[in-house]
């Protein structure tokens, strides 16, 4: 199909996606609308004498050309690891397990930011794999689901665009190659670390609600609701549903397959960026992650883990090859969902750039305002760039598109090169906030899926933190630009921040706290 300027009409299927999901709580029709609304828009500007038969055949045909089969499959093979250590009790060993060495509901919401720190070679591996490992303990401690999603959210695509070995950087590195600007992409990608104030300030937000009561709006009633055990999970299960667990299945049954995981994952990453190849360029292990593919590598990874799995459970008759393959089915049914969400936000987001050419329309927005002042580009840019991927649902494809645009301006604005590195950081902090938060992004529906959490109250609770950090790192970009310091730039945005969380938290001293509904609720038991 070829594609078709369509201006500003370009951002109103994301719009009209978003508003619904908010509007009505239910994700599947909203983002159907969504796609069908680009769809109509498309048929009508290239000129299609069938309009309605041609609307319902564009969005079928872009669902299908979008899909990323490596994803789903990774998704689905990773949904079945999850359900087979459930049943053979490796979960609930190492729940109770970390009950006793994990001791209040502050010492589980640090353990979880800490492990979504630490996994932070992939975002999609991270959302479900701390999502697998932290939900027995958070569950333990009665934080809801909603907070889980946005640790493992806030600690996903914020670690790893600030990881210098990470399939993030790698992506980022072969977009400043392209430009042909810098002669080391890496070096280039290094610099901007400092001065990526949203990822920067995502985790300090983070550390700051795992110690705090930090908790307002929405995402305090999910954690109340959570005490009182009224929240609603993404993934109940009836009585009929529910996986028969093996009593005597201990905390290696839960290590063992998500160690191999872990391991698996990176040689994959490695094996499929030509470390083991014949190329010696990419010999080096900062180069294969740079040459690597990520879906591929990570469903060798979940199926070699789930192997693992398989002969862990099998050969010490934990389970039998009946009901092992039995987990496997209702392991990938419980995917559905997700996989169901990550198709018509693939579609939604397909329309938006390969049909409707949203990517143009906003590119020309950057380039018009190539003649503003230099004090004012990184703030303009970082604003431009996040509603872009909030309502494309891509940071790579933002960065993507944005940094030819953005070095060519910087470039000619301020030669010296300062700024430059200061309005790429900007590009790729807003491309990532409109990651974090948008509901048709990857990243969000992962964290969703991973934690257990009912999509749209991920996107709802998460919001308002996210916006608040947005608001802070964009005054930082504001001073960034003219006064080009980045102790001031970068302190004063954490100033901002942390005024504003203070406030809240202040504000919220004057209700009964977590900590005492949490206290109250377990004392009544």
């Amino acid at each position: 199909m070829e594609p078709y300027y369509a201006g500003a009409l370009s951002i109103l299927p994301p719009i009209i996606a978003v508003v619904l999901a908010l509007i009505t709580k239910e994700v599947f029709s909203s983002l159907l609308l969504g796609i069908l609304t680009g769809s109509l828009i498309y048929t009508i500007g290239s000129g299609s004498d069938m309009v309605i038969v041609s609307t319902v055949e564009n969005t079928f045909k872009i669902m299908v050309d979008k899909v990323d089969f490596n994803i789903i499959l990774f998704c689905s093979l990773l949904g079945a690891l999850v359900y087979v250590i459930s049943m053979a009790g490796g979960s609930r060993a190492y729940g109770k397990w970390a009950a006793k060495k994990i001791k209040g509901r502050r010492s589980a919401l640090l353990s979880t930011s800490a492990l979504g720190a630490f996994i932070f070679i992939d975002d999609y591996f991270n959302c479900l794999t701390v999502g697998t490992v932290m939900r027995p303990i958070t569950d333990t401690y009665r934080i809801s689901r909603a907070k889980l999603a946005y640790i493992i959210d806030a600690t996903a695509a914020p670690i790893c665009i600030i990881a210098p070995i990470s399939s993030w950087a790698a992506a980022v590195g072969s977009n400043l190659k392209s430009t042909g600007a810098f002669e080391s992409e890496m070096e280039a990608f290094v610099s901007t670390i400092p001065w990526n104030f949203y990822a920067l300030l995502c985790i300090i937000m983070v550390i700051m609600v795992s110690i705090g009561n930090f908790d307002f709006g929405p995402m305090r009633r999910s954690e109340i609701a959570a005490i009182n055990g009224e929240s609603s999970n993404n993934n109940e299960k009836t009585d009929d549903d529910a996986p028969t667990i093996h009593a005597q299945g201990t905390v290696l049954d839960m290590v063992v397959p998500i160690l191999a995981l872990i391991v698996f994952a990176t040689l994959s990453l490695l094996y499929c960026g030509g470390y083991w190849g014949e190329d010696p360029a990419y010999h080096t292990i900062a180069a294969a992650f740079g040459n690597t593919s990520a879906g591929p590598a990570l469903v060798i990874a979940s199926f070699a883990a789930l192997l693992v799995a398989f002969i862990q459970f099998v050969g010490r008759r934990l389970l039998t090859l009946k009901t092992f393959m039995q987990g496997v089915i209702k392991g990938v049914q419980a995917m559905i969902p997700a996989n169901m969400i990550l198709v018509l936000a693939w579609a939604i987001s397909g329309i938006c750039r390969d049909l409707l050419e949203t990517q143009v329309f906003i590119g020309s927005l950057v380039q018009n305002d190539a003649g503003l002042a230099g004090n004012l580009m990184p703030a303009i840019i970082f604003a431009i760039a996040s509603f872009l991927s909030f309502s494309t649902g891509t940071a790579w494809g933002t960065f993507g598109i944005l940094i030819p645009i953005v070095v060519t301006v910087a470039q000619a604005i301020a030669p010296s090169g300062e700024l430059t590195i200061i309005a790429l950081s900007a590009t790729l902090a807003g491309s990532v906030f409109g990651d974090h938060c948008s509901p048709i992004s990857d990243t969000t529906i992962l964290s969703s899926a991973g934690s257990g959490c009912v999509h749209i109250e991920h996107v709802s609770t998460q919001l308002p933190y996210a916006c608040i950090t947005a608001i802070s790192a964009f005054i930082g970009y504001v001073i960034a630009g003219l006064t080009l310091s980045l102790p001031l730039s970068l302190g004063s945005a954490i100033v901002v921040m942390v005024v504003s969380l203070t406030y809240l938290h202040l504000h919220n001293s004057k209700r009964e706290s977590i900590h005492d509904h949490y206290k109250k609720a377990t004392q009544e038991q």
